[in-house]
């Protein structure tokens, strides 16, 4: 059914994408992209049921700032159920409609349970693809998967490689990989492109977010320990921790999905120059509280104080973003920066954008909001 449009007509030349996901963080910041152009779409939004009110209101602030006049369609479905719970006339009308399809739609939680991480993330794709192949006039289906669909893997990762980890550090990320291995397979069907974004957090200059989690978790932990006398590093390590801003994802994702080159591929959108953890931490460190950590915690103690409920909760960080702080492997976006190279489209420098991170955290910290709940 489709339960949302911002315009009294619609013209049938206009190209149409579909959407899963919305009202998410990144889906949400796609549309702006799009919107602030001056070519014109028709966008459809997959929306569950329960979020039907928040998508319609997040839309609603969004037709403020519409300079391509694109029109926006809510469709109600969800992404678990099969032909991802359109009804049959929904579904119908739209396959001659959509040209590109962008799959966003997952559960994005290193703490989700297993059950609940393959019906969405799994099954939840296989539907999607399953209607994919159904559309005549398909130019793309973009499929946002994640860096770390490589497991426990060390070494270079490359973006031309899917191989099997011999294990996973949480369903998040088999459940991803997972999927992923479903989506390559349809590259021989429908023209595909994958992206695998790293840790993602707040833009590169005004720092805003919508969910204080992945570099985050780091500023809560900071903002609960900063007054003590003296201030650990968590662990020894030398890992580098990989985060990309959002507005460098969404830019370089739209610039790929239409680049011709990119049909087939799947790129990796992170940091060519990430920094050691240890180091990030007392960057963090420095500009949030003014001070610089002293001696290192064994890892074993931070693990072990992170694995009793109420000091996460007290703190506000999940025990499975530790592992990344130790995680010996590095990526390689040789074949993003060749596709990317013309763009002018580059992914900016993390230590730089701390500053603006810092203050957004700082300005709405105390709103429970932007907080995930601790289990």
């Amino acid at each position: 059914m489709i339960l949302y449009n911002n315009t009294k007509g619609e013209c049938e030349l206009k190209t149409g994408y579909f959407v899963t996901g919305f009202p998410g963080f990144l889906s949400e910041q796609l549309l702006k992209e799009w919107i602030s152009g001056s070519v014109s779409k028709s966008i459809y939004l997959l929306v569950m049921p329960s979020m039907q009110k928040q998508a319609s209101e997040r839309l609603e602030e969004l037709k403020k700032i519409n300079e391509s006049q694109s029109v926006f369609h809510i469709v109600q479905g969800d992404i678990t159920k099969p032909d991802m719970g359109m009804t049959h006339s929904a579904s119908a009308y739209l396959k001659d409609k959509i040209h590109y399809v962008w799959h966003l739609a997952a559960v994005y939680d290193l703490a989700v349970p297993k059950s609940t991480a393959f019906q969405v993330n799994v099954t939840g794709t296989h539907h999607v693809n399953e209607w994919v192949r159904t559309l005549p006039n398909i130019k793309r289906y973009v499929y946002f998967s994640t860096a770390y669909v490589a497991g426990k893997r060390n070494g270079v990762i490359k973006e031309t490689e899917l191989i099997r980890p011999e294990a996973f550090r949480n369903h998040y990320e088999h459940s991803k990989f997972e999927a992923e291995v479903l989506v390559e397979k349809m590259k021989s069907e429908v023209p595909v492109t994958i992206i695998r974004p790293a840790i993602v957090k707040g833009s590169t200059k005004s720092g805003d977010t919508t969910k204080f989690d992945g570099p985050y978790y780091l500023m809560n932990i900071i903002d609960k320990v900063k007054s003590i006398p003296v201030i650990p590093y968590m662990g020894k390590s030398s890992a580098k921790l990989n985060v990309v801003p959002y507005d460098y994802v969404i830019q370089a994702a739209n610039y790929l999905a239409h680049l011709p080159e990119g049909e087939g591929k799947t790129y990796h959108l992170t940091d060519p120059y990430p920094y050691p953890a240890r180091e990030v931490y007392r960057f963090i460190m420095q500009e949030q509280a003014g001070r610089t950590p002293s001696f290192t915690m064994p890892v074993k103690a931070v693990q072990l104080t992170l694995s009793i409920p109420y000091v996460r909760k007290y703190i506000k960080a999940e025990k499975e973003g530790l592992d990344y702080f130790f995680w010996e492997a590095e990526f390689d976006q040789s074949q993003a920066e060749e596709d990317l190279r013309q763009s002018g489209i580059e992914c900016p420098d993390f230590v730089k954008a701390i500053p603006s991170m810092v203050r957004f955290y700082e300005e709405n910290k105390h709103d429970k909001r932007f907080h995930r709940k601790i289990k």
